[in-house]
């Protein structure tokens, strides 16, 4: 009875430790904020995509700069609804795993550090 016991109280702090507790704390990606929405089908989630500044190729073949995120505060997702296009800093903590009540990606931002209006100016280009 006591290896039962013993077996549910690992398993569960294994579950909480993989699900709840932050990989990566207070990360910051930086970038202009793409689309924000509310959606799901049992569990409505905030998620949001920024396309990070970096290397841009003038073809079609290079790397993606998107950065999916999701948020668990409405006062968050207020305050982005009305950016899009707009230049953003974000605070982020990164998960182990999805909780599909906290998002669809291991990425909440918990923090919007400062929002501008500048637009991209000299974005350097690849030569192919």
């Amino acid at each position: 009875m006591w290896f039962f016991v013993l077996a549910f109280l690992i398993g569960g702090g294994w579950i909480a430790w993989w699900y709840y507790i932050p990989f990566g704390e207070d990360g910051v990606k930086s970038g202009y904020l793409n689309t924000i929405v509310y959606k799901g089908n049992i569990f409505k989630t905030y998620e949001g995509k920024l396309i990070q500044d970096g290397l841009k190729s003038a073809g079609t073949s290079m790397q993606s700069n998107e950065f999916e995120f999701s948020i668990e505060n409405r006062n968050i997702f207020d305050s982005l609804r009305t950016q899009s296009g707009k230049r953003v800093e974000l605070q982020y903590k990164e998960y182990r795993g999805i909780l599909p009540w906290r998002g669809n990606t291991r990425y909440v931002v918990d923090k919007i550090i400062s929002i501008s209006e500048s637009v991209p100016s000299n974005q350097q280009k690849l030569p192919f």
